[in-house]
């Protein structure tokens, strides 16, 4: 038996749980908000991604800490972000770069695509997510 996996009371394999990141609870109605609000490339994304389309569970708007972010996925502990026109200032810039380095903590990686790309190429953007996947894991594809 695999050192990842434990035996429960019934003497079955059990799967090591997903690593529990914190969130403020307060988060939860916004994040619902943003769900039923969702961009035009977020749900573009979201038709491309859901259901298991890749071999893993996707989440819409997850809060994360203090943060929500675009999509999520507990298993793979990726974080999914699409980046419009209101994060091309240098502010907007060092702000994205110090929430992500505080998610990051956490043991969560990230993927940040522009919204235009998302618009324009979803293929392309998916096409990253699965390298993405292919390279830190030893799933198969499904």
């Amino acid at each position: 038996m695999s050192r990842n996996r434990s035996l429960n009371n019934y003497g079955r394999a059990e799967m090591p749980r997903n690593p529990i990141v914190p969130y403020k609870p307060k988060l939860k109605a916004i994040a619902r908000e943003l769900r039923k609000n969702a961009t035009y490339s977020e749900k573009l994304l979201w038709n491309a991604i859901r259901r298991k389309q890749l071999g893993y569970e996707f989440h819409r708007q997850v809060p994360i800490d203090e943060f929500i972010v675009d999509f999520y996925c507990h298993e793979l502990m990726l974080a999914i972000e699409i980046d419009g026109i209101s994060h091309e200032s240098i502010e907007a810039k060092i702000n994205d770069a110090d929430r992500q380095r505080k998610i990051e903590n956490y043991g969560v990686s990230f993927l940040r695509f522009d919204d235009e790309l998302v618009k324009e190429n979803p293929d392309k953007v998916v096409s990253a997510i699965e390298n993405w996947i292919k390279s830190n894991t030893k799933k198969t594809s499904p």
